[in-house]
């Protein structure tokens, strides 16, 4: 197997294997906690924290166990470092992790941090591990994100709500309002809103790559095909 280069990593987790718009993996959460950016922040914290301890220790155990018990050990390493995040957000953001519920033990079952996991820190060094679970965390946080701020824009009329659940008070006048007596718009805060959203994205990012295939396929310099040489053998009179 090819050892990827650092760059390759990067790109891979921000944008060209983004566990969210092209891989389409931990969709369960991604849709039902970004009604708002706060509760997207926070979920992807927790999932960027899971995702970079348990590819570090994954890899630095891949050598020492065996096919037969290596997804559970896998699932054993993700849910210790699942159980540190919830404890974590238990002690200094009591109010957002019930807000969140389920969702953060949910992480466990994550598909993008098992299939990250298995399909490279059990076969990279810590190093690449590593930086594999902090490129596809970040991803997968800016995706939430983003995500979180369209909902609640369009559903609510606010940005940056409720920011001292995560924060503390000096958060608690983050709130931006940019519409004057803005109607709700009760759609984009619910599940269906969630599924357009990302819809949305995942077509505006795949327009944005074909848009750079084309240029630089345009880019690419053109040969004009030359006369050829006949090769004539014998004698010509």
């Amino acid at each position: 197997m090819a050892t990827k280069t650092s760059s390759e990593i990067i790109r891979d987790g921000l944008w060209d294997n983004n566990p969210a718009l092209v891989q389409v993996l931990g969709l369960c959460p991604l849709l039902a906690v970004t009604s708002t950016v706060v509760n997207a922040i926070g979920l992807g914290l927790a999932t960027l924290m899971v995702l970079m301890g348990s590819n570090l220790a994954v890899s630095l155990i891949r050598n020492f166990v065996s096919e037969s018990v290596r997804l559970p050990a896998f699932v054993m390493i993700i849910a210790s470092f699942v159980t540190c995040a919830e404890l974590l957000m238990q002690a200094y953001t009591y109010e957002l992790y019930q807000i969140l519920g389920i969702f953060i033990p949910l992480i466990v079952t994550n598909c993008a941090i098992l299939g990250r996991a298995d399909a490279f820190a059990s076969r990279n060094a810590p190093g690449p591990a590593l930086l594999d679970g902090a490129m596809m965390g970040a991803g997968f946080l800016v995706v939430l994100i983003i995500l979180g701020g369209m909902r609640e824009l369009i559903g609510q009329g606010t940005l940056f709500a409720d920011m001292h659940l995560l924060l503390g008070p000096m958060a608690s006048d983050w709130v931006i309002e940019p519409f004057a007596n803005y109607p709700d718009m009760l759609f984009m805060v619910l599940p269906p809103g969630a599924f357009v959203g990302l819809g949305l994205l995942i077509a505006m990012k795949n327009g944005i790559d074909r848009h750079l295939k084309e240029r630089q396929k345009a880019l690419q310099p053109t040969t004009t095909p030359g006369s050829k040489r006949v090769r004539v053998t014998g004698n010509v009179s």
